[in-house]
Parts: C-alpha cells; structure tokens; sequence
C-alpha cells in the first residue's frame, strides 16, 4: 500500500487496553477506533495515557482499526 492510501487523523485517547492496544475518538466524525503502537514508538517506549492527542493512521479498507504514529505534546 503507498503511502497516499492511508489516512491520518487526529484524536483523543480515551482508553488504554491491554497489549499496547488503545480506543481513539477521533475529533472530525465522533467515532472510536481501536489502535496499536506504530513501531518507533514501541521501540523508544514512549508512553501513551488517557486524554493524550495522537495522530492515527488508517486504511481506507477498514476505519474502525489503525496505528498511532504520532503523539501531541
């Protein structure tokens, strides 16, 4: 897949779920994903808590899952 096809949005962390999973509310149409750690942020550990703003990658197959690629400060 190139990198066009993936969409990226903004969001909110509303809860951590184990096994690095978290569910995102996105802010442009209400609704939840359901996400995992993309790999740069599993490997320098960063850390990812409720209410933090995160920048969510997703497919246009399925827009219920993606990664968190990006977290706000």
């Amino acid at each position: 897949m190139k990198n066009d096809d993936k969409i990226k949005k903004e969001g909110t962390v509303t809860e951590s779920l184990p096994d690095g999973f978290f569910r995102v509310k996105i802010d442009e149409d209400d609704s939840e994903v359901l996400a995992h750690l993309a790999g740069k942020l599993r490997i320098y550990k960063i850390k990812i808590l409720a209410g933090d703003r995160v920048t969510v990658e997703m497919t246009p197959y399925d827009k219920k899952r993606g990664r968190i690629i990006f977290r706000k400060k």
